[in-house]
């Protein structure tokens, strides 16, 4: 695994907030105060004698058990980027547009379901929705096994196991909402790093070992690919419930969602994340199938690389992003989205697998970049001009923000294979699809320009 991004957490990933803000009239503990049921009661991980004496020992191991949760429910949700190109094999009968269907719906439900996601861990405690959100994984992967054995079945029941998956895209927002209260403000950053990066390594790992496990003996078993995820599951929840922990003093902080909501800066930003990560998991879930449709004669499990490379490249972004801004490194990341994008059409026109396939890693390699560095612009964004008394509020909104930028982001997962799907359907080529998305990274590079870095804009004198 790549070095964890310092990715910025002012905050938690979404809107909450926990009973430490209040003032304390009595002796404040040293060390974690636990009760029944792995609830604990005092968490103060600011206090350097508290975080020394158990809390980041606590801290760390809740972390490790949400990153394999998180990792697995991205696995989940891009399950069927493997399984549709294999379907016609299989005796399914689809078209080209039902195909894409089948990619992107999950894509539309994983998004949809992020909020109510952010706003479970408050409501049934971080462990216990880490617990619950892992034994939901159940569901699609057994409907998934079930229905890949049945070619008869119609294309809204396909559509209808499809949409299951998308729970998996939800682990991630709640994922990184609980795991943001573990730790102090200096270390936050480094934590949801390394739980971001960890999650969207699925999506690559995916793509390398369902193929491998699929058609392992004689013949292909697609019902391989859900029932592998069934036991994987189990393990996550048994380890939620045998080594996580509830923070009773973590609260809903619906006041920050709304400021979040009438700040312009948060749909800004939301909307050049659905560039960012929208282009990551559009990509990752079209790529497998668009090898296996434009280019027959290669195997479509080396689709992997590109999620991979995707992955590993977010904490690139919020590490460079660190050094020269997240404004600057934003606006290159969308230049490489473009360059990308402008090779794939190459590849096209000229039928050329290797400019294809390496122009498409390209477009992997800026998504990545972008979601780092996206990420890192939302706290220096939310602070800026904001005198010392108004910080801790604007600190909160942003939190808000990240936690609506997830969801709204996760949303281009649905608009790319869908955009694929008509070109197809319209013009016979996917060509103008990718012009389509080359004029929006245009447009997001020249919206961060004018907003976050050009010189005389009311944000140029910040560190964006």
């Amino acid at each position: 695994m790549s070095a964890p991004a310092r990715e910025p957490a002012p905050a938690p990933a979404a809107p909450l907030t926990t009973s430490q803000d209040s003032t304390r009239t009595s002796p404040v503990p040293a060390t974690p105060v636990r009760r029944s049921g792995r609830w604990i009661d005092h968490w103060d991980p600011e206090d350097s004698t508290f975080w020394r004496g158990g809390g980041r020992a606590i801290a760390r191991r809740n972390l490790t058990f949400s990153v394999y949760a998180e990792f697995l429910g991205f696995c989940v949700w891009a399950l069927w980027s493997v399984v549709v190109p294999l379907l016609p094999a299989a005796g399914f009968s689809l078209t080209l547009d039902q195909q894409f269907w089948l990619i992107a719906l999950p894509s539309l439900v994983g998004a949809t379901v992020r909020i109510p996601y952010t706003f479970a861990v408050p409501l049934f405690g971080g462990r216990n929705w880490t617990i619950i959100s892992a034994l939901l994984l159940l569901v699609p992967a057994s409907a998934l096994a079930w229905v890949v054995t049945q070619p008869s079945s119609s294309f809204g029941l396909l559509l209808a196991c499809a949409a299951l998956a998308g729970l998996g895209g939800g682990n991630f927002a709640s994922s990184m909402t609980n795991i943001s209260f573990f730790f102090p403000e200096a270390e936050k950053g480094k934590a949801l790093g390394l739980n971001a990066a960890g999650g969207n390594l699925g999506t690559g790992i995916v793509q390398l070992v369902v193929p491998a496990v699929i058609v392992v003996g004689a013949g292909t078993h697609l019902e391989r690919a859900g029932l592998m995820f069934i036991p994987l599951a189990l393990l996550a929840a048994v380890f939620a419930w045998r080594g996580m922990d509830n923070l009773s003093g973590v609260r809903s902080d619906y006041g920050s969602f709304a400021r979040a909501t009438r700040n312009r800066h948060t749909w800004i930003i939301s909307f050049l994340y659905i560039g960012t990560f929208g282009s990551f998991i559009g990509y990752s879930g079209a790529f497998p199938t668009l090898l296996k449709t434009q280019f027959p004669e290669t195997p479509t499990t080396i689709a992997f690389l590109g999620a991979l490379i995707g992955a590993l490249s977010r904490p690139l972004g919020g590490m460079v992003a660190d050094r020269f801004g997240g404004a600057r490194v934003t606006i290159g990341a969308f230049a490489t989205l473009t360059l990308g994008a402008v090779g794939a059409i190459e590849g096209l026109k000229s039928h050329s697998f290797a400019v294809f396939f390496c122009s498409f890693l390209v477009l992997f390699l800026g998504a990545g970049i972008g979601n780092g560095a996206t990420y890192r612009m939302i706290p220096a964004v939310f602070r800026a001009g904001v005198s010392a008394d108004r910080l801790p509020v604007a600190r909160k909104t942003a939190a808000g923000c990240i936690g609506i930028a997830g969801a709204v982001g996760a949303y281009g997962g649905f608009f790319i294979p869908r955009g694929f799907a008509m070109a197809k359907a319209h013009y016979g080529t996917l060509v103008p699809a990718l012009w389509v998305f080359v004029a929006a990274y245009v447009l997001m590079a020249a919206t961060t320009y004018a907003v976050y870095a050009r010189r005389g804009s009311s944000l140029a004198a910040e560190t964006i």
